[in-house]
């Protein structure tokens, strides 16, 4: 009916509809669409026919639960089925008057598998063993002998931080450094361990509220850390918490739903039926989450290296072994919690000064993972929340200034206006240049101050007030720790040796990575509805809920960990079905749905949308959410060997391979081009795991690099999954070969194909150092020049060459060798031997058949 309560359309008759008698209005008042050009006949008279035919509305393909009952198809060509997936393959390839192809070679399928399962190429051992293995199970083998691989988690886990938009910074104008390859480490290690996808869900929305999370569960929850932080002074600190929050719940509809929900932020979306207040309703499961826009990027958690977390078990256990029963504190839960319960319980109260909850817009913290100096104006202030200050008596402050008298700290508790529990001049503690940079030397430059305060009780907000003194300069004084000093600490009462122990306890180093926390109900935060999207116009509150079109049957859900369970619910629509597309694009090169962000109306509908539920229900029913086992069916399927050579017809009838009739061919992945050159070249450190390296070509100013970040020059030739990532200053080889920035989440990348690539290829430090590296290699393991070239091209490309390519490359290197001959400087201390050598080397790596999975 229209908003009048008329009826618009008569089921039958379109002429007697009105709706029909607007689209065919001779007064362009009248006519639909209104100040819009008229449809097209063609339009119009389908609108009549489906009038005509009863006018029957159905939901959008996406938001209908996959149906429990598809079967696979009958097909006639037995023979090249090889499980079920072939049957849907198969009847709409022929439906379409198209054939499968040749079976690729096995050089081709081993390199193919090696590339889609490892993200690596085979060396020549692992391909001739294929080829010459004759065995039924031999490619079933391999299959699995990949999947086992400890370099899978690595290859996925590459997908997986594209959607998760990791980075080893926080984005915006500063980009500072931000600890959290932790997270990167636990997606390696979740898809190794093939943990099932609806754990994998849950525990990176909301491990945080599962009952007694363990150290992994929390890293996990780092998936939403990855928001953009913005650090520049004097910017408010709420609007980016919010901007973050709202990022995640696009983000979240994105990954798991392919749904723009982001649109929604502003309005109701114009093409799917997501109303904008369902987006402010999602964002209630998120926006209690304790993290906000400031530079400490708490909560964190704190781990430890593997051989140090024995160690402070036994440490822990001896000194609760030696405490009195009055003296016991329960510790349970992660190690730091331990570590942090028992050294404020048995001493005094010790936090970094940049711990802090909150800050005014006039201070800024420049470097937070290298200990710089805050950027401090006149009237700054941090507030640290709720310090417990029950049998506290002083305040110590370690400080360092430069001049005689640099300013003063007022401290207040509860509010700027509050209780004054004193204040401290501060003086000189020792010289050294104290510009922006740079920060005191060692703990010599540090003077103690203390502060006698009266005894207060219960937990407090405390305040700290800074003034400058008679000069001003741009860093006022650095400010480290602040210790809160009890009466009478329980660690007196035991001796040297239990204070010794506690020492060696806080000595030992830690990681730290940022994670996600609910609120307590003291702080619980009310979310609101925002006109037009702005957090500047808050409008209504509203409560947690999941828009209706995908809820059907499933209860409403009342926190983050029912809204994740939600997601991955047997009766949510979408999200198996999101899933298998993903991983099935990874694997064939296109989704069944193209539009791999999209499942909405404006999408391409499925080429295969039988083939798309069946995978969804059997992903849940039969493969129990498992990765591995999913993938294992892709690969051992008739399409999946097919060669990717086309006939005519072929490219005629299906220029994009819609219909499977083909392999795909499709260009590597940016970090698949620098691993296989690394590889090939026998210079790539397949070590799994750690902090991000810092490479030569990242050119970061000293000051940028943070503490925890690995600059050794023996891991500069580790996978690039490992390698530092700076939203602001990716590296130019990732970026050149399509890698997105990750400042959003990103479900598919481009492919383009610009002079820039070759340009790289050729020219780009790294790779010329894994050229010579391969001349070298080939020159050793061969005595005459065609067996050298034949073994650099088998190397690469995992093939015999050709009599032509080896003429060329001949050719290429009497060329080479004859311009270094006469041009000797130009060689760097290189006989011209193998100065030829590594250019022919270059050439092969430039080679299309190296950079693209056949």
């Amino acid at each position: 009916k229209n908003k009048s309560g008329k009826v618009a359309i008569v089921r039958g008759n379109h002429k007697k509809s009105p709706l029909y008698q607007r689209l065919v209005h001779e007064d362009l008042e009248m006519r639909m669409p209104h100040k819009g050009p008229m449809l097209e006949d063609h339009e119009i008279k389908l609108i009549a026919q489906w009038i005509d035919e009863g006018a029957k509305w159905e939901q959008h393909w996406a938001y209908i639960p996959p149906s429990e009952r598809i079967s696979p198809p009958q097909t006639d060509n037995q023979s090249w089925v090889s499980n079920d997936i072939d049957h849907f393959i198969l009847n709409r390839m022929e439906g379409n008057g198209l054939n499968p192809s040749e079976p690729a070679d096995k050089a081709t399928l081993v390199r193919r598998l090696y590339l889609d399962l490892t993200g690596l190429i085979p060396d020549l051992e692992e391909v001739e063993s294929f080829v010459n293995n004759n065995s039924e199970s031999a490619y079933e083998d391999l299959v699995e002998k990949l999947l086992d691989s400890p370099h899978f988690g690595e290859r996925w886990a590459s997908m997986w931080l594209d959607l998760a938009r990791y980075a080893d910074s926080k984005g915006y104008e500063k980009d500072v450094a931000r600890s959290i390859w932790k997270y990167r480490d636990w997606i390696i290690n979740a898809f190794n361990q093939d943990l099932p996808f609806d754990e994998f869900t849950i525990q990176q929305l909301a491990g945080d509220l599962l009952d007694n999370p363990t150290e992994g569960n929390l890293i996990a929850t780092a998936f939403h850390r990855n928001s953009m932080a913005n650090d520049e002074g004097g910017t408010d600190d709420e609007e980016f918490r919010v901007a973050s929050v709202i990022e995640r719940v696009g983000t979240t509809y994105e990954v798991w739903q392919s749904t723009t929900m982001a649109c929604v932020q502003c309005h109701s979306h114009p093409y799917d039926p997501f109303r904008h207040k369902e987006f402010y309703e999602s964002m209630a499961y998120f926006n209690n989450c304790i993290d906000r826009d400031v530079y400490n990027e708490q909560p964190k958690l704190f781990t430890y290296e593997s051989e140090d977390t024995a160690h402070v078990k036994e440490i822990i256990s001896w000194i609760n072994d030696q405490l009195k029963p009055e003296d016991k504190i329960e510790t349970q839960g992660l190690l730091y919690s331990q570590k942090e319960q028992l050294t404020n319980h048995l001493g005094d109260l010790e936090v970094e000064a940049e711990e802090f909850y909150k800050s005014s817009p006039l201070i800024e913290l420049m470097m937070p993972d290298l200990d710089m100096p805050w950027q401090v104006q006149d009237s700054s202030w941090i507030y640290f929340q709720q310090v417990p200050l029950t049998g506290i008596i002083k305040i110590k402050l370690e400080v360092a200034a430069v001049l005689d008298f640099a300013g003063s700290i007022e401290i207040f508790l509860d509010s700027l206006g509050g209780k004054k529990l004193g204040e401290v001049k501060i003086t000189k503690s020792g010289d050294w240049d104290a510009w922006l940079w740079n920060k005191p030397k060692d703990a010599s430059y540090f003077k103690d101050y203390y502060l006698d305060i009266e005894p207060v009780a219960g937990n407090h907000d405390i305040y700290y007030h800074f003034k400058v003194g008679d000069t001003y300069v741009q860093h006022l004084f650095y400010l480290d720790k602040i210790t809160y000093i009890k009466e009478a600490s329980i660690v007196n009462k035991y001796g040297p040796e239990l204070a010794a122990k506690l020492d060696s306890l806080n000595a030992i180093s830690h990681h730290t990575t940022p994670i996600l926390r609910e609120n307590d109900e003291r702080n619980k935060r009310v979310t609101r509805l925002y006109e037009r999207g702005s957090w500047l116009s808050p409008a209504e509150e509203v409560e947690r809920a999941t828009p209706p079109i995908l809820t059907n049957s499933i209860a409403e859900t009342d926190d983050r960990l029912a809204f994740a369970k939600w997601l991955v619910d047997k009766k949510n629509p979408l999200t198996a079905r999101v899933t298998v597309n993903r991983f099935w694009e990874q694997i064939f090169g296109n989704g069944l749905v193209e539009s791999l962000e999209d499942f909405g109306t404006q999408s391409e509908p499925p080429s295969h949308p039988q083939l798309l539920d069946w995978l969804a229900t059997r992903f849940i029913n039969h493969h129990d959410w498992k990765i591995k086992s999913l993938l294992k069916e892709f690969v051992m399927s008739s399409t999946y060997k097919q060669s990717s050579a086309a006939d005519k017809l072929s490219i005629q009838k299906d220029p994009r391979n819609k219909w499977l009739a083909r392999s795909q061919r499709s260009r590597l992945k940016s970090e698949q081009i620098r691993d296989q050159i690394l590889a090939v070249s026998g210079l790539l450190d397949t070590e799994i795991g750690g902090p991000s390296i810092i490479l030569p070509e990242h050119s970061f100013e000293s000051n940028y690099i943070p503490k925890w970040a690995n600059q050794s020059e023996k891991d500069q030739y580790r996978r690039s999954i490992y390698c530092f990532w700076k939203r602001t200053d990716p590296l130019a080889g990732m970026i050149t070969f399509d890698s997105p920035d990750r400042t959003i989440c990103t479900s598919k990348r481009i492919n383009t194909n610009t002079p820039l690539q070759a340009l790289n290829l050729l020219n780009d430090e790294t790779y010329f150092e894994a050229s010579k590296s391969l001349a070298k290699k080939v020159i050793r393991a061969k005595p005459n020049l065609e067996d050298q070239l034949s073994y650099a091209y088998k190397l690469a490309i995992n093939k015999d060459i050709d009599q032509q390519k080896l003429n060329h490359l001949v050719s290429l290197y009497h060329e080479s060798k004859d311009y270094y001959q006469e041009n000797k400087e130009l060689a760097k201390n290189q006989k011209p031997e193998m100065a030829a050598m590594t250019i022919v080397a270059n050439t092969i790596l430039n080679l299309d058949e190296f950079v693209v999975k056949l």
